[in-house]
């Protein structure tokens, strides 16, 4: 299992690899620390040296804006060292095998790897693979996990919401294939959210959605009837096999969200996306920009919670932010 290397013998959080598994205590500490980074960022000087002295490499076999670079900054913001592989060059072009990458940049004195791969337990199979003194993040593994986004949603949910324990949750699309869903869901379902439900045609459903612990819908007026956060996915076309609905038109009269269908919800819903946004298509322009949005406060969040999570697994204080 890979919540068997997530913490070491001695209960520290070695990896982060996924949200399923994670305590409710646990989270609530990554969340709370990450509140007291916030303000990190509105200083002039917006660093603390918590991680100075430390290495870090993202290797990222995906395209990624967001995630790689809210990752560049919260390191460097640590004080840390990053460094960016753009695996469109390295080795790993010429056959070398991604190991093996690995085992190179730890004898570079890496202490921490954010991984994003394409393929689902890369970032397990890297973990299991690196010395006791070097940490793993998960940062996207194909279909599986994308944990760092799952928390970063639930601290732009706590912001803005509270508690967990009276919401009811909807998340809107692509969940079949969204590792963001599946790390989302693992943590409202472990924070205690009264309800969580997933709205889209079947053939974007996993197999059992109710071993989710989630409520399926199909009729999107019932599924955002009342609720208090909507989650809109991204239509993973890249990893379907085949299609697996008519056209991006249809769907988008079915599916997408517009102020009409938002008005079906709580008069206090806030809008999230974990983007990158297809307007048009998932989501209206009007909704996306409108005043219950808070998708550019979660780009903003990342940063935090992914300051968060380094510090937590480099060992370090996280009430310690003098600045450097």
């Amino acid at each position: 299992m890979i919540g068997d290397i997530q913490v070491d013998a001695q209960g520290r959080h070695r990896h982060f690899l996924t949200t399923e598994g994670l305590p409710a205590h646990t989270i609530i500490e990554i969340l709370d620390t990450a509140e007291s980074f916030i303000s990190v960022g509105e200083r002039e000087i917006k660093k603390v040296p918590l991680l100075r002295g430390k290495n870090i490499v993202n290797l990222f076999f995906e395209a990624s804006t967001r995630t790689r670079t809210t990752f560049e900054i919260a390191g460097k913001r640590l004080s840390a060292d990053v460094i960016n592989i753009n695996t469109g060059v390295s080795a790993t072009q010429k056959g070398e095998s991604v190991i093996d990458t690995i085992r190179n940049l730890e004898a570079m004195h890496t202490d921490l790897f954010v991984i994003r791969h394409p393929q689902s337990g890369a970032a397990d199979l890297i973990a299991r693979s690196v010395p006791a003194h070097v940490h793993v993040v998960n940062a996207g593994d194909g279909r599986h996990a994308h944990p760092t986004q799952g928390l970063l949603d639930m601290f732009t949910i706590r912001r803005y919401k509270g508690a967990f324990a009276p919401l009811t949750v909807a998340i809107v699309g692509d969940v079949l294939h969204s590792r963001v869903a599946r790390s989302q869901i693992h943590a409202l379902t472990t924070l205690g959210a009264r309800e969580v439900r997933v709205i889209g045609p079947r053939s974007l459903w996993p197999p059992v959605p109710e071993g989710l612990g989630v409520v399926p819908y199909t009729d999107m007026a019932k599924g955002l009837a009342g609720v208090d956060v909507i989650i809109v996915l991204r239509l993973q076309f890249e990893r379907m096999n085949g299609a697996l609905i008519p056209s991006a038109s249809e769907y988008f009269s079915l599916y997408g969200l517009t102020p009409e269908r938002l008005a079906l919800a709580s008069p206090e819903a806030i809008v999230m996306h974990p983007g990158p946004m297809n307007r048009g298509l998932e989501i209206a322009s009007e909704v996306a920009d409108g005043p219950q949005s808070v998708i550019l406060p979660q780009v903003t969040n990342g940063i935090a919670v992914r300051m968060a999570i380094l510090a937590r697994l480099a060992g370090a204080l996280p009430g310690e932010t003098k600045p450097a």
